[in-house]
Parts: C-alpha cells; structure tokens; sequence
C-alpha cells in the first residue's frame, strides 16, 4: 500500500511564498508520474502540476505557470510544488497524488494513490 503525506501548507499573505512537500512511500517512487491538484471551497478538484517518472518532464495549468514549480527528489521519495507570487485565489487544499504509469496526464482519474491534502491560504 502506497501512503502519500503532504506538509507545508499554511497561511500566507498574497504575494508570499509556501512549499509544499509529499513524502511517498514505497521503492518504484521514481517510476511514477506525480500530481499536484486542488480543490477550493464549493469547487471541483483541478489540476495544478505534474511531473513525469524517470525523466522529470514537467507540465502545469495555466494559473500555475510562471509561479509554481513542481520537482522531485527520487532518493528521498519526495514532490515539491514551490509556490511563489501566491494569489487569493490560490486558496484551496493541495492534493498530491501518484500516477498509474511514469505519463503526465492532469486528469485525476490517471492517478491511483492520493494524500490527505494541506490547506494553503492565501490572504489578499
């Protein structure tokens, strides 16, 4: 079984900065794609960022790009989503979750394993 604990979430004034971290278990971590996605109060849940397994290829939505940077550190089984020029509208619990294969894809249904989530808000 495969557990995905996210940290880092907070409050922050709009402007600020916040990184967020998922720590994964299990020993293929760096096979699979990783996700970033989000979810506000009486929305549905989006997609933010993505990276690719093996070769770290990136992608993101277009209200993340230029601001959020995703990366992974596969020796410590770890994603990161550096959060930066944070908006008001930011304001959502962030989910990580794990690809079923090492391919990109923003929708939530190509990922089988999900963390608790981390609220992030942002004060405008």
């Amino acid at each position: 079984q495969v557990q995905l604990v996210e940290s880092g979430g907070g409050l922050v004034q709009a402007g600020g900065s916040l990184r967020l971290s998922c720590a994964a278990s299990g020993r293929t971590f760096n096979v699979y794609a990783m996700g970033w996605f989000r979810q506000a109060p009486g929305k549905v849940r989006e997609f933010v960022a993505a990276i690719s397994g093996n070769f770290g290829l990136t992608y993101y939505a277009d209200s993340a790009k230029g601001r959020f940077t995703i990366s992974r550190d596969n020796a410590k089984n770890t994603v990161y989503l550096q959060m930066n020029s944070l908006k008001y509208e930011d304001t959502a619990v962030y989910y990580c979750a794990r690809g079923i294969g090492r391919v990109i894809t923003t929708n939530s249904g190509g990922y089988d394993y999900w963390g608790q989530g981390t609220q992030v808000t942002v004060s405008a």
